[in-house]
Protein backbone atom coordinates (compact mmCIF):
# COMPACT_ATOMS: atom_id res chain seq x y z
CA UNK A 1 0.00 0.00 0.00
CA UNK A 2 2.04 3.42 -1.22
CA UNK A 3 0.13 6.65 -0.15
CA UNK A 4 0.92 10.19 -1.98
CA UNK A 5 -0.60 13.41 -1.22
CA UNK A 6 -3.87 12.85 -2.20
CA UNK A 7 -3.95 9.38 -3.55
CA UNK A 8 -3.67 6.09 -1.81
CA UNK A 9 -2.85 2.91 -3.54
CA UNK A 10 -4.25 -0.69 -2.22
CA UNK A 11 -2.30 -3.38 -4.51
CA UNK A 12 -4.59 -6.33 -3.04
CA UNK A 13 -6.75 -9.09 -3.13
CA UNK A 14 -9.61 -6.95 -1.75
CA UNK A 15 -12.80 -5.97 -3.42
CA UNK A 16 -13.93 -2.42 -3.83
CA UNK A 17 -16.93 -2.66 -1.37
CA UNK A 18 -15.11 -3.96 1.35
CA UNK A 19 -12.36 -1.08 0.31
CA UNK A 20 -14.88 1.57 -0.08
CA UNK A 21 -16.58 0.89 3.20
CA UNK A 22 -13.44 1.74 5.40
CA UNK A 23 -12.91 5.34 3.16
CA UNK A 24 -16.22 6.28 4.81
CA UNK A 25 -16.08 10.45 4.32
CA UNK A 26 -12.90 10.10 2.52
CA UNK A 27 -10.65 10.34 4.71
CA UNK A 28 -7.26 9.62 2.62
CA UNK A 29 -5.66 8.29 5.90
CA UNK A 30 -7.71 5.68 6.72
CA UNK A 31 -6.20 2.84 5.24
CA UNK A 32 -2.71 3.91 6.48
CA UNK A 33 -4.34 3.28 10.04
CA UNK A 34 -3.93 1.07 12.82
CA UNK A 35 -7.61 -0.58 12.44
CA UNK A 36 -7.66 -0.79 7.95
CA UNK A 37 -4.19 -2.25 8.20
CA UNK A 38 -4.99 -5.42 11.20
CA UNK A 39 -8.32 -5.82 8.74
CA UNK A 40 -6.45 -6.06 5.97
CA UNK A 41 -3.84 -8.27 7.66
CA UNK A 42 -6.71 -10.81 8.73
CA UNK A 43 -8.67 -10.16 5.40
CA UNK A 44 -5.40 -11.54 3.04
CA UNK A 45 -3.15 -13.72 5.76
CA UNK A 46 -0.76 -11.75 5.30
CA UNK A 47 1.58 -9.26 8.16
CA UNK A 48 1.98 -5.95 7.25
CA UNK A 49 5.93 -4.21 7.82
CA UNK A 50 6.29 -1.01 9.12
CA UNK A 51 4.38 2.53 8.19
CA UNK A 52 7.62 4.41 6.58
CA UNK A 53 8.08 7.25 4.73
CA UNK A 54 8.89 7.30 1.22
CA UNK A 55 11.40 8.80 -0.02
CA UNK A 56 12.59 9.24 -3.62
CA UNK A 57 16.42 10.71 -4.59
CA UNK A 58 17.71 12.00 -8.37
CA UNK A 59 20.54 10.21 -9.72
CA UNK A 60 23.77 11.72 -9.74
CA UNK A 61 26.55 11.58 -12.39
CA UNK A 62 29.82 9.56 -12.09
CA UNK A 63 30.99 7.31 -9.25
CA UNK A 64 30.43 8.24 -5.79
CA UNK A 65 33.31 9.61 -3.70
CA UNK A 66 35.02 7.34 -1.39
CA UNK A 67 35.86 3.98 -0.98
CA UNK A 68 33.11 1.61 -1.24
CA UNK A 69 33.64 -2.28 -2.47
CA UNK A 70 31.17 -4.38 -4.45
CA UNK A 71 30.11 -7.10 -2.09
CA UNK A 72 29.15 -11.01 -1.74
CA UNK A 73 28.20 -11.38 1.67
CA UNK A 74 24.94 -12.93 1.77
CA UNK A 75 24.44 -13.35 5.19
CA UNK A 76 24.47 -9.79 6.31
CA UNK A 77 21.09 -8.80 8.08
CA UNK A 78 20.69 -5.77 5.35
CA UNK A 79 21.38 -8.11 2.91
CA UNK A 80 18.95 -10.91 3.87
CA UNK A 81 16.26 -8.50 4.11
CA UNK A 82 17.06 -7.10 0.48
CA UNK A 83 17.33 -10.53 -0.80
CA UNK A 84 13.60 -11.46 0.27
CA UNK A 85 11.69 -7.97 -0.98
CA UNK A 86 13.84 -7.31 -4.11
CA UNK A 87 15.44 -8.53 -7.31
CA UNK A 88 18.31 -7.68 -9.69
CA UNK A 89 20.52 -6.89 -5.53
CA UNK A 90 23.80 -5.45 -5.56
CA UNK A 91 26.03 -5.10 -2.32
CA UNK A 92 28.63 -2.36 -1.41
CA UNK A 93 30.51 -2.15 1.96
CA UNK A 94 32.08 0.25 3.52
CA UNK A 95 33.86 -0.96 6.31
CA UNK A 96 31.07 -3.16 8.11
CA UNK A 97 28.27 -0.79 7.23
CA UNK A 98 26.38 -1.81 4.07
CA UNK A 99 24.74 -0.37 0.81
CA UNK A 100 22.01 -1.90 -0.90
CA UNK A 101 20.22 -1.47 -4.20
CA UNK A 102 18.03 -3.63 -5.66
CA UNK A 103 14.06 -3.68 -7.74
CA UNK A 104 11.80 -3.70 -5.20
CA UNK A 105 7.59 -2.34 -5.75
CA UNK A 106 6.91 -1.97 -9.26
CA UNK A 107 10.32 -2.51 -10.54
CA UNK A 108 11.84 0.78 -9.32
CA UNK A 109 15.14 0.58 -7.80
CA UNK A 110 15.35 0.62 -3.87
CA UNK A 111 18.30 1.72 -1.92
CA UNK A 112 18.83 0.37 1.97
CA UNK A 113 21.45 1.19 3.81
CA UNK A 114 23.06 -0.42 7.40
CA UNK A 115 25.15 1.37 9.22
CA UNK A 116 27.62 -0.12 11.41
CA UNK A 117 27.86 0.04 15.51
CA UNK A 118 31.16 1.97 15.02
CA UNK A 119 30.61 3.74 11.94
CA UNK A 120 27.60 6.05 13.56
CA UNK A 121 27.67 9.47 14.00
CA UNK A 122 30.38 10.01 11.28
CA UNK A 123 28.48 10.72 8.42
CA UNK A 124 28.72 7.13 6.92
CA UNK A 125 24.81 6.86 6.92
CA UNK A 126 24.52 10.15 4.74
CA UNK A 127 27.74 9.02 2.45
CA UNK A 128 25.90 5.91 1.78
CA UNK A 129 22.47 7.30 1.08
CA UNK A 130 23.99 9.79 -1.20
CA UNK A 131 26.21 6.92 -2.90
CA UNK A 132 23.31 4.95 -4.09
CA UNK A 133 22.19 7.67 -6.22
CA UNK A 134 25.64 7.38 -8.15
CA UNK A 135 25.32 3.96 -8.11
CA UNK A 136 21.67 3.06 -8.95
CA UNK A 137 21.50 1.48 -12.63
CA UNK A 138 20.28 2.61 -15.79
CA UNK A 139 20.44 6.54 -14.43
CA UNK A 140 16.89 6.26 -12.85
CA UNK A 141 15.77 7.60 -9.34
CA UNK A 142 16.57 5.31 -6.58
CA UNK A 143 13.78 5.20 -3.60
CA UNK A 144 14.16 4.35 -0.02
CA UNK A 145 11.61 3.26 2.93
CA UNK A 146 12.49 5.01 6.48
CA UNK A 147 11.06 4.33 9.61
CA UNK A 148 10.02 7.88 10.33
CA UNK A 149 11.29 6.75 13.96
CA UNK A 150 14.57 6.05 12.63
CA UNK A 151 15.38 9.48 12.79
CA UNK A 152 19.48 8.78 12.28
CA UNK A 153 17.98 7.30 9.09
CA UNK A 154 15.68 10.13 8.33
CA UNK A 155 18.49 12.95 8.48
CA UNK A 156 20.85 10.97 6.65
CA UNK A 157 18.36 10.22 3.38
CA UNK A 158 17.24 14.10 3.93
CA UNK A 159 20.97 15.28 4.24
CA UNK A 160 21.92 13.18 0.94
CA UNK A 161 19.40 14.84 -1.27
CA UNK A 162 16.14 12.15 -0.92
CA UNK A 163 12.70 14.06 -0.90
CA UNK A 164 9.79 12.90 0.97
CA UNK A 165 6.98 11.93 -1.27
CA UNK A 166 4.73 9.67 0.63
CA UNK A 167 4.60 6.49 3.09
CA UNK A 168 4.12 2.83 2.52
CA UNK A 169 3.26 -0.19 4.06
CA UNK A 170 4.32 -4.16 2.88
CA UNK A 171 2.39 -6.72 3.62
CA UNK A 172 4.29 -9.90 3.20
CA UNK A 173 3.52 -13.60 4.40
CA UNK A 174 4.48 -14.29 8.34
CA UNK A 175 7.97 -15.30 8.90
CA UNK A 176 9.52 -13.04 5.81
Amino acid sequence: MVSFPGHIIVSAGVDRFWLDSWMGGGDLAAPMSPAFLSALEERLRLHSDSLDALLLGAPLPGDPPGELTRSEDATHRRVVRALHRRSEVHVWAYGKSVLTIGRGLAGRWEAGVEVAEEDRNRGIGRFLARAARHLVPEDRPVWAQVSPGNASSLRAFLAAGYLPVGAEVLLTPFGI
